[in-house]
């Protein structure tokens, strides 16, 4: 039996834990203010909040993409429909800017704009009028222009930067941008048993972004195994020198988090290119690697780290690799049959050590990489301490540079050297030709990315004509 609120309703289900909450929301509940678009987490049409209980007990809520979330992961949680947060007999303060500014035409994208709008208004982790537009990074409207949508944004952002942080919710009731009834879905939620139902020989479902896009339908009729649930599986510490993160911990749990923030300055320009925010608060980062795709970008960004896996098989017996050692050819991971992964750790970057993350797609945001690339190198004198370098795109794993390394380690950085490191770099590259690119523009792509890594951490010692000339 799955259980959860929906809306201001108690739902109790045997529907198969499998089908995606897009469906139940609009075929078993009538709901049809949320909306069927791409069916791949795209466009936002479908965008509806879900909040968990905090140790505090408390309700945390974030925007997610119905569409690729599995039912079951609804479980002993808050869903909010557009339906749910309408007032009565009026419009509620989201959806008033969004009138007062003209910021809806057809209307058929409106329902998600709403609720990742009304999702901005409930971040405990505002930092500044940019988030309003990152809110909206999911949603896709095909009418307006989207000028009128940024006003209202931000119009949206100027009412709520006084929230107090203590009486959030309660303030956002009084001033119409919430009904009521939320403040009572902590009650609500803490009646709910804990356990979710699921099948340990099904599918194994995470956040679904990945599994949910390729096979919905099967995954529907289907059994699945849903994992999300263990919170002891998320988050990240601190140890020492090391950084420890439980295999549950979502995308954004990266980009929210203020120590990764401290050691990777760029890190939320990074993952915006990864993916929308909706996508972010579901995605986790060990998802991303056990995919296995090439170009899987989160994988990337650990591969520079050197970082390594912790994995667990059904007696608790752990066993730890470095992830480069993970793959061993397209799709097939060094995995026993009873394995899961628990966590990842690498060790923090030092005060000298430099680290860069470079992707290029055929869009700059939101999508797959033709090639990517990261990099963290320690420098001193101008000489190499060490260096990792990895590649998407080029070779039918997640590439590991070993060779480009192990030359560069010790040399002395110079335009001639980066140019003989180029050449060994094409030497270990495999890439084919493909929808993202030929084989040649991949190379040349890769070379790029590789020089564009030193002119952005070494922008005084190099310079472009003299790389590429």
């Amino acid at each position: 039996m799955i259980e959860f609120v929906l809306n201001n309703k108690l739902i109790k289900t045997d529907a198969h834990a499998g089908m995606t909450l897009l469906d139940f929301i609009r075929s078993e509940q009538q709901l049809k203010g949320t909306k069927i678009g791409c069916r791949e987490g795209d466009c936002g049409a479908c965008t509806v909040l879900i909040g968990s209980l905090n140790d505090k007990k408390k309700t945390h809520y974030k925007s997610i993409t119905s569409c690729i979330s599995p039912l079951g992961n609804a479980h002993g949680k808050h869903i909010v429909t557009v339906e749910g947060i309408n007032l009565e007999g009026k419009l509620n303060t989201v959806q008033t800017a969004l009138k007062n500014n003209n910021a809806t035409q057809c209307g058929f994208c409106t329902p998600g704009f709403v609720m990742s709008l009304v999702g901005l208004t409930l971040q405990d982790n505002l930092i500044s009028k940019a988030d309003a537009i990152m809110a909206i990074s999911g949603n896709i409207c095909r009418c307006t222009g989207y000028k009128s949508i940024e006003k209202a944004a931000y119009k949206i952002y100027e009412n709520i930067i006084e929230i107090p942080i203590t009486n959030r919710l309660s303030w956002l009731v009084e001033n119409a941008f919430l009904p009521d009834y939320f403040l009572t879905i902590p009650t609500q939620l803490k009646k709910i048993a804990t356990n979710i139902p699921t099948h340990k020989n099904g599918t194994i479902v995470a956040g679904g972004t990945d599994l949910y896009v390729r096979q919905a339908d099967n995954l529907a009729a289907s059994e699945v195994h849903l994992i999300n649930q263990n919170q002891k599986l998320a988050g990240i510490t601190f140890y020492k020198d090391r950084c420890i993160i439980g295999a549950e911990t979502t995308v954004n749990g990266l980009y929210y988090n203020t120590a990764m923030l401290t050691y990777f300055p760029e890190i939320r320009n990074y993952l915006k290119l990864v993916s929308s925010e909706p996508i972010r608060n579901m995605a986790t980062v060990v998802g991303n690697f056990v995919n296995a795709s090439p170009i899987g970008d989160l994988t990337i960004f650990f591969l520079a780290l050197n970082a390594s896996i912790t994995l667990q098989n059904e007696s608790h017996s752990l066993r730890t690799i470095l992830l480069k050692d993970f793959y061993k050819g397209y799709k097939i991971l060094d995995f026993k049959s009873d394995e899961r992964i628990v966590s990842i750790a690498f060790n923090v970057p030092k005060v000298d050590s430099k680290f860069n993350f470079e992707k290029v797609s055929k869009r700059k945001h939101l999508d797959i990489a033709s090639v990517n690339s990261a990099i963290q190198l320690s420098v001193s004198n101008n000489k190499v301490d060490f260096i990792y370098l990895s590649l998407g795109g080029v070779a039918p794993i997640p590439f590991y540079l070993t060779a480009t390394c192990q030359f560069l380690t010790g040399k002395t950085l110079s335009v001639e050297i980066l140019k003989e490191a180029a050449q060994i770099l094409q030497q270990e590259i495999q890439p084919i030709s493909d929808v993202r690119g030929d084989e040649s523009y991949k190379r040349l792509l890769a070379r790029q990315l590789f020089y564009a890594h030193f002119l952005k951490l070494f922008p005084r010692a190099f310079q472009i004509l003299e790389l590429v000339n």
